[in-house]
């Protein structure tokens, strides 16, 4: 008989008020008045293991019981108050034959799955470049393997993709998680820059494994017509990874080493990789009715729609690099702290997740996600050309908001209109080719300004005009089908 997550919980608070009282009633004494130093730091390094433990099962039980969240918070009060967990373990006795068992959320797993994929991703963004350097890689190399990891990362996505409509999803995200973990765990033997150049390489192509296995077992168990709002809150865990994801490797990383960071990370993909084996393995994906995809009307996985959100898909990325290589600059130009650039990087994510989570994304499956596209990369684009016409912080902060906005509107109409136009039999294909132009993007934006003689100022210009005439092109498209059905 599998235990009652409230019996989990009551069990991980009794040890961890048990071992509060070890450190507080023994540890302490024995090192302020017997002068053990060595008492408080086991005994503390065991009551912070036995802690996180508990800290697990708090968010287990908030998860599968359907219970008021003041639970959860009385949880967490009573692990600092002394005695308090044998308080609340009284509570809880009573507690768990009166509420029942939600059924287990897969939906939430897989959101921590593409979490963790973007987590990876966005986390090497300011330490890569510094730890190439640290082992001895010249500045072209630094640059040379943060683009290597885009280009295997590509491959890996369309490997994924095909392998995933062979082999199913769960099998791909199973080899993403623990391959790219353990890739994650190579880097604390990298000493040299041609070590970290093949490091590079199977990092990228084992981590581009997990996103399309990941957004096509979630397309796969979506009830029709609520693509657009699930895709949302997939979009949510990508924002959030990457306002987190930056700030957590540079603050870590300061504080002890490149490796250890990924270590870190690497244990985070170890444990999820555990519970989909627990949890997703034994999932079976209902076979839906009728599949009406534009795809199996047209034959062919290249359909309009899927074309569209290809399209979609590199320029949401193209603008991403250009922002990630000309805002700095900007910002640098304008006689701004570099830190700005940073602050006004996460001002985006963030407006993009509240849309996200807010009621705002049932937008996504009321609106045809032709427009929402049309929308969100027309917003970029006008962002685009205001941000080379702002110079003051509170433009740019507004600017950049508005940026998140757009940013919100086309993620959820892409990756709607995807599902829409392809069967789930090819949804795995479908989707690798998604994320290879994702890749491909970055890649695009960063490198043609790179090339191109524009300023700071044209480059953002030329970007928004781009970015412009693709949202016509989206408009257009739309307004013909309508012509279309209509005659």
């Amino acid at each position: 008989m599998r235990a009652h997550p409230i019996y989990i919980l009551r069990i991980a608070g009794l040890f961890d008020g048990i071992s509060l009282l070890a450190l507080l009633g023994i540890a302490m004494p024995l090192k302020y008045i017997w002068g053990i130093e060595k008492a408080v730091t086991i005994v503390g390094s065991v009551h912070g293991g036995i802690f996180s433990l508990y800290a697990l099962a708090i968010v287990y039980a908030a998860i599968r019981v359907q219970w008021n969240v003041l639970w959860s918070a009385a949880a967490v009060l009573a692990a600092f108050v002394p005695l308090g967990n044998f308080v609340l373990d009284w509570k809880l006795k009573k507690a768990q034959a009166e509420y029942g068992v939600k059924p287990f959320n897969y939906a939430l797993l897989v959101y921590s799955i593409v979490f963790f994929s973007f987590f990876d991703l966005f986390a090497q963004l300011p330490v890569m470049s510094t730890f190439a350097a640290s082992v001895g890689a010249s500045t072209f190399i630094a640059g040379f393997v943060i683009g290597l990891y885009s280009l295997s990362n590509t491959i890996g996505n369309i490997v994924s993709g095909i392998m995933t409509d062979k082999l199913g999803p769960f099998k791909m995200l199973m080899a993403g998680l623990l391959l790219s973990s353990g890739a994650l765990l190579l880097y604390h033997f990298v000493d040299q820059p041609v070590f970290l150049i093949i490091v590079r390489i199977i990092h990228g192509f084992v981590a581009g494994l997990i996103v399309p296995a990941a957004f096509t077992f979630s397309a796969n168990t979506t009830v029709n017509g609520q693509q657009g709002k699930k895709v949302a809150f997939t979009g949510t865990f990508v924002g959030l990874a990457a306002i987190i994801g930056p700030a957590f490797s540079g603050i870590m990383a300061s504080k002890t080493s490149v490796p250890f960071v990924f270590t870190c990370i690497a244990v985070f993909g170890f444990l999820l990789a555990v519970l989909s084996a627990v949890f997703l393995g034994k999932y079976k994906i209902m076979k839906k009715g009728k599949d009406t995809s534009l795809a199996q009307e047209s034959g062919s996985l290249f359909n309009a729609g899927v074309i569209k959100a290809y399209g979609g898909a590199f320029f949401l990325m193209f603008s991403q690099g250009v922002i990630a290589y000309l805002l700095p600059l900007q910002v640098q130009t304008l006689g701004y702290d570099s830190r700005l650039s940073g602050t006004l990087m996460s001002t985006f994510g963030i407006i993009a997740v509240l849309i996200f989570v807010l009621p705002t994304n049932r937008i996504f499956d009321r609106v045809a996600s032709s427009s929402t596209m049309a929308i969100g990369i027309g917003v970029m684009g006008c962002s685009q050309i205001l941000i080379s016409q702002s110079t003051t912080t509170l433009a740019l902060y507004l600017v950049l908001g508005l940026y998140g906005v757009g940013f919100a509107f086309l993620f959820p109409s892409i990756n709607t209109m995807l599902i829409n136009a392809t069967p789930a039999q090819l949804r795995g294909k479908a989707y690798g080719y998604f994320y290879a132009f994702f890749s491909l993007g970055v890649v695009a934006g960063s490198s043609a300004l790179g090339w191109l003689p524009f300023d700071n100022n044209g480059g953002f210009i030329f970007t928004g005009v781009v970015l412009l005439l693709f949202a016509a092109f989206a408009a257009f498209g739309k307004q013909r089908e309508l012509a279309v059905n209509q005659t």
